[in-house]
Formats: C-alpha cells, sequence, structure tokens
C-alpha cells in the first residue's frame, strides 16, 4: 500500500490495527467484482485494465522488486463507477535481489529486441542455462523466451486475445525438461506464475496493450532512477539505491 501510494488506478486497503493481530490481519472492505466477469465491458475499457495490470506487473519487479505472486482473479477487484482495481490477499508475497533483477531486465530487453546471443548470454547469469547445454537445448530455451516476450516484440498493441503463448510454451517444455542441465533459479518459479497469471487475464478480458512502451518505460527507470516519473505514476522506491 505504501509502494503504490496514490496510484490513480490501483487500490490497497487498509490494515484496521485494532481487529489484527500477529496471525489475523484485518483490512478495510474492497468493492467491485473479479476481473473474470469483466468480458462484457466496452473493449476501451477491458484495454485499460489489462495495461494497468502489465504495468502493475513490471512495477512490482523492477521498481518494488517486491511482488504479490498470486495471479488468482479474485484478488482483483474492478470497481466500473471509478474505473479502480483494488488489490487482495497478500499471503503470497515475495522480494527479489537486485542482482536477479539487473539480469532478468535484460532478458526481457534482449527479447524485446530479438537477440538471441544476449538472450543466451543473460540466461547463463541468471543460471537458467549452464553454458554446457546442447545446440538443440539452447535452441528451444530461445524459441520459449521469443515466446513469451512477444508481447514486448510483437505488433503494438499487442493483442493478448489472439495470442497463443501459452499453447507455444506448452508446445516446448517435454523438449526443455529433457535437455535442461539444472533447476531453473528459485524466484523464478513464482514469477513466472505471476507473469503467466497477467498474460492469461489479459487473455481472458481479450486485451490489445502497448507492452513495449510500458517495459520501455520502466527500464529507462530502472537503470536512471533519477529520472523523474511521468504524471500519474508512482514515485520509486525510496529504499532503492
Amino acid at each position: 500500500r505504501s509502494l503504490l501510494g496514490s496510484d490513480p488506478f490501483f487500490r490497497v486497503p487498509g490494515v484496521v490495527p485494532e481487529l489484527s493481530s500477529r496471525r489475523v490481519l484485518c483490512t478495510e472492505w474492497g468493492r467491485g467484482e473479479p476481473l473474470e466477469r469483466c468480458r462484457s465491458l466496452p473493449q476501451e475499457r477491458r484495454d485499460q485494465i489489462c495495461s494497468e495490470l502489465l504495468r502493475l506487473c513490471l512495477l512490482e519487479l523492477f521498481q518494488f522488486r517486491f511482488m504479490q505472486t498470486d495471479p488468482n482473479w479474485a484478488n482483483f477487484l474492478y470497481e466500473p463507477q471509478s474505473h479502480t482495481v483494488t488489490l487482495l490477499d497478500f499471503g503470497a508475497c515475495r522480494g527479489f535481489e537486485r542482482e536477479f533483477t539487473d539480469h532478468y531486465i535484460e532478458v526481457i530487453r534482449a527479447a524485446a529486441d530479438r537477440d538471441e546471443d544476449k538472450i543466451l548470454r543473460k540466461s547463463r547469469d541468471l543460471k537458467f542455462l549452464t553454458g554446457f547445454e546442447s545446440q538443440a537445448m539452447e535452441s528451444v530455451h530461445l524459441q520459449a523466451v521469443l515466446l513469451l516476450g512477444e508481447p514486448f516484440w510483437g505488433p503494438q498493441p499487442f493483442d493478448f486475445g489472439a495470442q497463443g503463448t501459452a499453447r507455444g510454451v506448452r508446445g516446448l517444455l517435454p523438449q526443455m525438461l529433457r535437455g535442461r542441465l539444472g533447476p531453473p533459479p528459485e524466484p523464478s518459479y513464482a514469477l513466472h506464475r505471476k507473469l503467466g497469471g497477467v498474460f492469461l487475464a489479459c487473455a481472458h478480458l481479450g486485451g490489445r496493450v502497448r507492452c513495449r512502451e510500458l517495459f520501455q518505460q520502466l527500464y529507462e527507470r530502472y537503470w536512471h532512477p533519477q529520472s523523474p516519473p511521468k504524471p500519474g505514476q508512482p514515485p520509486r522506491n525510496p529504499g532503492e539505491p
């Protein structure tokens, strides 16, 4: 709640200390409809919701380095009168070390630029690859990263309703499992669950999002944190170096 501050789109219920204890967290009441019931909204509204969901995900990873990793759609309540989303259920939050995000942001950058050499190099830095994989495994890994990165390099705005990213990655999984020489880095499990959930929510809503533009803004602010945020964007985490 503190990290999002006065964000114009997202709301986080305040904690009620006098009704909370060490094991029970009581918060203000959140109003709205779960995202799964928002398919009947006008296309423009759905596009805006999806754009904000992706913006939040990028903020959590690259600005706050603190993420709610449960993408259950019931944890996002849309209130049509105020056109805002209330965020619920923070039992699955986790932080990310700067060393991890420094490399991960460059993997996405490389995917957005379709720079295959950089994807492989940064994947080794992240320990997704050991450096001793077969050429076939490296090729499958590249396909998977480029599929997951398609929202950032494909036609803009990216039409999540028409994409087949999930099916494509599922088709590569058997080859990836056979060719892996080690497990993925531990932070990636929760992160990819959240990213996959956001992509599925955007696909369910049929959202069209300028993903590359959103990522470019966060990328610039990540490496140049002194740059002032654009109007309507929350300030950077005060604890950020």
